[in-house]
């Protein structure tokens, strides 16, 4: 079973229509699928309705699980928290937040923001993770992401390592921005296994995490 909780349409950057990444997501086996555009103020609104109307659609007719959601990305580290209590409470089931991965300037700050945050679900990409930042982590249930995604996934050994010293939650996750992202066979366990995570728990892992991820979010999913 394949479960990704990281996806992006033309909403925000992608290419696909959310309705277009859940077909494609189901075509590829998939059980469970997230669609978590790019959002701050500006379109926050909008890409959580357009979200929301093509994963019912789409868990109506289909056997795929999908979840509408957004994540976070280059807002002010201060203003995380008001963001993702307001992307909950308008119907975004998993609220992510963007990382500060090493390819891009976002704010320092921003990992430790996110994981202290009661309504953040998880860091995506979190590039030069500290050990304050995962023991925040793990205390507040927030999962941390080992991503396929080029750049990003450069820093994919520093969060295992540290995730593992100290108990983490790892969701292996696209961040897909195209159909052609998405996970196919046995992809994501070698995405896993390839930042160091030991090949007799990278199928267990992935697995109980994401159902367990889905029993934590449960409470808000609709549909």
């Amino acid at each position: 079973m394949i479960f990704d909780f990281h996806t992006h349409t033309f909403y925000s950057d992608g290419l696909n229509s959310p309705i277009e990444l859940i077909r494609f997501a189901h075509s590829n086996g998939y059980s469970a699928i997230a669609i978590t555009d790019h959002a701050s103020p500006a379109n926050i609104d909008e890409v959580i309705k357009a979200a929301i109307n093509d994963c019912k659609i789409a868990s109506g007719n289909w056997d795929i699980r999908a979840i509408p959601g957004v994540e976070l990305t280059h807002v002010p580290a201060g203003s995380i928290a008001d963001l993702a209590k307001y992307a909950k409470e308008n119907g975004a089931v998993i609220v992510a937040v963007h990382g500060e991965s090493i390819v891009e300037p976002v704010e320092p700050g921003t990992n430790l923001s996110a994981v202290k945050c009661r309504y953040v679900d998880f860091l995506a990409h979190p590039g030069l993770i500290t050990e304050e930042t995962v023991e925040i982590a793990v205390k507040n249930d927030v999962y941390l992401e080992l991503t396929r995604r080029g750049g990003h996934c450069l820093s994919n050994g520093l969060v295992a390592k540290l995730g593992l010293k100290f108990g983490a939650k790892f969701l292996v996750n696209s961040d897909s921005h195209s159909h052609k992202d998405l996970y196919k066979a046995d992809f994501q366990k070698k995405v896993a296994l390839s930042a160091g995570i030991p090949e007799s728990e990278a199928d267990n892992m992935i697995q109980k995490n994401s159902n367990t991820f889905l029993k934590k979010i449960s409470q808000s999913f609709r549909f």
